[in-house]
């Protein structure tokens, strides 16, 4: 069936609609995932949102693994059946499903035996250090859950089912918010409520999709797998662009909190916690139409269709350009409600925030067109030309600009960073679909 989906004459409606579902699911995993934080700032306090920004990197680490075997296994699976090797489809399928949960598990076991010094190394202060002990404490026990629902979001898709990945996320997504509620506001439980909330969010998607996929007799389904280390290392390799994405946005985020937590102490990180999620929930547009059209391009890739090739970018290219732009205005004439949904207008936090967002909205301009052709080359499966872009987007290019923006122009510094990187990476990115473009027949 899912051959039938994507052999087909794509159009600019066929593939958003088809892209669609993928979309909202991300958007919605961004609303769900920033509600902790609304519910944490205005119910607990602004030191807690803090905290949830200092132990933010290891949720990125477990983001980032999951996301790796996920798009570039979705690049080797869909490649698989647009070859018609349907039944090693399914068994590298199954292998990358076992390999996830794997993972989660040893990031478990290593989180609750090291968790103070994780904490310390992450820059908790001794004012932080309880309410960052408690919300990742209890998250730990959930990571597992949380990196097999990252490899189902993407391979919803590649099974040809995205509208089933969009409704596990609304649903996740609302229950989260239920529950932030009942333990946070109700309970009174604090950070610990947030990361129960979170943590429940995580369970649901991962068990639909285990049950799915074990009852699920079409295109993508459990079966024994071939115990091989080539397709696990292939799909780690050619996703190892959004691993790299993922750890960059970690050790960003340590640096932004080190940084701010020098010039401006713990409202300095709190401010730039609201920008890193503002920027999280609005790059989940990108993030989900790069995800959603990604098969269409490795199956066309995959049989040859180098017409539909060209077509499918066309149509990419115009969608991003006319989000880009849509995206930025929201930002410029929305940023200050954004910034109140965290905190009050009256407080230290939100005055920080609001004097930077006009300056980090420029970075929507870029930041699609970079997230999309970093993907592009995942599913065209030249992992290591993705994984180079992502690596100056998020670390080099990013890294520097914390370190060298603030010493030359103060906290307004700090703001230009991500644009600044942003839009240098767009002529970067520009240059490698240009360059290979005959390789690839684009």
């Amino acid at each position: 069936m899912s051959k039938q989906i994507f052999d087909q004459e794509w159009n600019t409606t066929s593939l958003l609609r088809f892209a669609f579902p993928t979309i909202i699911m991300m958007v919605f995993m961004g609303l769900y995932t920033i509600i902790d934080t609304i519910f944490v700032a205005r119910f607990v306090s602004t030191d807690a949102l803090s905290a949830i920004n200092i132990v933010c990197p290891v949720i990125n680490l477990t983001v980032g693994l999951g996301t790796m075997i996920a798009a570039g296994g979705s690049a080797v699976v869909s490649r698989k059946m647009g070859a018609g090797q349907q039944q090693e489809a399914k068994e590298d399928f199954t292998l990358l499903v076992l390999a996830a949960a794997g993972i989660g598990v040893v990031i478990l076991a290593c989180g609750t035996l090291l968790l103070d010094p994780i904490l310390f190394a992450l820059g908790a202060s001794r004012r932080l250090l309880p309410c960052c002990r408690d919300y990742l404490g209890l998250l730990l026990f959930f990571l597992p859950a949380n990196v097999v629902q990252t490899v189902y979001a993407n391979l919803f898709v590649t099974a040809g089912k995205p509208g089933l990945g969009f409704g596990l996320s609304v649903l996740a997504g609302l229950v989260n918010i239920l529950l932030d509620y009942v333990f946070i506001v109700f309970c009174g439980m604090g950070i610990r409520g947030a990361a129960l909330g979170t943590g429940l969010g995580y369970l649901i998607p991962a068990a639909a999709g285990t049950v799915f996929f074990c009852r699920n007799r079409g295109t993508l389904s459990f079966v024994k797998p071939r115990w091989s280390l080539a397709p696990l290392t292939e799909s780690c390799l050619n996703g190892s662009s959004e691993m790299v994405s993922q750890l960059a946005a970690a050790l960003t985020t340590f640096l932004f909190n080190l940084t701010m937590m020098k010039l401006l102490g713990e409202d300095g990180v709190a401010a730039v916690t609201i920008m890193i999620y503002s920027q999280f929930l609005l790059n989940t547009l990108f993030i989900g139409f790069s995800m959603g059209v990604a098969p269409a391009i490795g199956f066309h890739y995959g049989s040859g269709n180098n017409r539909q090739q060209r077509k499918i970018l066309s149509i990419c290219i115009r969608f991003l350009a006319t989000a880009s732009l849509l995206i930025f205005g929201l930002s410029i004439f929305g940023g200050s409600g954004v910034i109140r949904m965290f905190a009050p207008d009256t407080s230290h936090v939100y005055e920080i925030a609001a004097a930077g967002f006009p300056v980090f909205s420029i970075n929507f301009l870029f930041c699609g067109f970079n997230i999309f052709i970093s993907a592009l080359f995942t599913a065209l499966s030249n992992g290591k030309v993705s994984a180079v872009l992502s690596f100056l987007r998020t670390f080099g290019l990013l890294c520097g600009g914390i370190l060298l923006l603030p010493r030359l122009f103060g906290i307004i510094g700090i703001w230009m960073a991500v644009p600044t990187a942003e839009g240098i990476m767009f002529f970067v990115s520009l240059g490698c679909l240009i360059h290979y473009q005959k390789r690839y027949h684009y």
